[in-house]
């Protein structure tokens, strides 16, 4: 098959769940013998306007930011010029869609009306709007935040509209579609994400771990990997770890990640006099990740609300680290599936910190405990989720949509 995948995010970086979600399947396919491309905007990291990462040709076009319309226009206009140029060299069987507006300048485009499409959805656009943009106080910048969200919920129900079908990772992103675009669980495959099982490994040797990743090994390690951002509820965890630090002695907590809340966060680390505790690792690359979830004893999941999936979760056990998480989206699904005892009563700091406190005193009561629970999330990650499993259902997909 020759397939274009349509996104608004870039396989070059893998930063977060989608562009992980979007590396994998592609590069995979690729190595099935697909001819895979991928059509998505260029940003400032990006060196040439194409690259060809394991055998899947990506292709970039500009934008201009000066202000949203400029933004907006300059996507529509440059990802329909783009995609016209590449169908008109390579003819592709199918389109797999990502995000809204690039997939939206394709669909402009005459050229793409006979060809099957697919659209998969992370989250919805808008509620991603309003989780990362407060709500401004002034008449003025509240009438455009309000015109921002009502654009992006019409951008997105058109551009479903005109699929021929969609994907979700999880039953939560799927009652989503239902409750605010009236597209029907039929209408929609739901196709869990994956992991790498060779990559994600438990290891045995956790003291030279953290001896090379700079982690004190006399402690009890608590690990959070996460963009920095709002809805990750990372202040929640530090409110927690307040506690926990008095009540769980020798716990230290390692924060994975970048972004905008990068400061707010360790200003309140001093704040809360937790700086001799915690250890902020910045953004971990590819090769490190794996290193991080084998040095550590647990893996907290605070997430306030969004959370579509959860590949984390998946990475964590695969390593044989036991996950903690709020009960929220996609993590609840997962961990309920296994063991439920291992979610959070709510996203309060209080029911944060009373968990983890009592899972770091019954390890250490009880070592053998900590064994076995790793040993089972492992064999519930072979068994459940690999990124083979996701792969064969989606190169499926694509073949029966083909034969409609």
């Amino acid at each position: 098959m020759k397939i274009l995948f349509v996104a608004d995010v870039s396989i070059n970086k893998v930063i977060g769940g989608a562009e992980r979600v979007l590396f994998e399947q592609t590069t995979r396919l690729a190595k099935r013998g697909h001819q895979v491309h991928v059509l998505t905007r260029r940003v400032n990291s990006h060196k040439s306007e194409s690259e060809t990462i394991q055998s899947v040709s990506e292709w970039r076009y500009g934008v201009r930011e000066k202000n949203p319309l400029s933004f907006l226009r300059s996507s529509l206009f440059n990802s329909k010029a783009l995609f016209e140029f590449l169908q008109d060299k390579f003819s592709f069987d199918i389109i797999n869609f990502h995000q809204p507006f690039s997939s939206l300048g394709v669909l402009l485009s005459r050229k793409s009306r006979p060809i099957k499409k697919l659209y998969t959805c992370h989250s919805l656009s808008f509620e991603e709007y309003v989780s990362r943009n407060p709500k401004p106080s002034d008449p003025f910048h509240n009438l455009y935040y309000r015109i921002n969200i009502i654009s992006r919920k019409m951008i997105e129900k058109n551009i479903l509209k005109k699929n021929d079908g969609i994907m979700t990772l999880s039953r939560f992103t799927q009652n989503k579609l239902l409750n605010f675009h009236n597209i029907s669980p039929e209408k929609n495959v739901i196709i869990p994400g994956g992991v790498d099982l060779v990559r994600f490994r438990p290891s045995e040797d956790q003291s030279l771990l953290r001896q090379e990743l700079g982690i004190p090994p006399e402690k009890f390690i608590l690990l959070t990997v996460r963009n920095l951002v709002k809805r990750m509820g990372l202040d929640n965890l530090l409110f927690a770890f307040k506690e926990i630090v008095n009540k769980a002695p020798g716990t230290y907590l390692v924060i994975g990640g970048e972004g905008p809340m990068k400061e707010s966060l360790q200003s309140l680390v001093q704040e809360l006099q937790l700086n001799d505790h915690i250890k902020f690792a910045d953004y971990i690359d590819d090769e490190k990740l794996p290193l991080y979830y084998q040095a550590a004893d647990l893996f907290i999941l605070p997430t306030l609300e969004l959370e579509g999936f959860g590949l984390v979760t998946l990475e964590a056990m695969a390593s044989g680290l036991p996950v903690l998480g709020t009960p929220v989206g996609g993590t609840e699904e997962i961990l309920s599936a296994f063991n439920r005892n291992l979610l959070f009563k709510n996203r309060e700091p209080s029911s944060i910190a009373d968990l983890i406190i009592e899972t770091y005193w019954k390890f250490k009561d009880n070592p053998d405990l900590k064994k076995e629970l790793s040993g089972q999330g492992r064999s519930f990650i072979e068994k459940n989720y690999s990124w083979d499993h996701n792969i064969n259902i989606l190169e499926k997909l694509f073949q029966e949509t083909l034969k409609k």
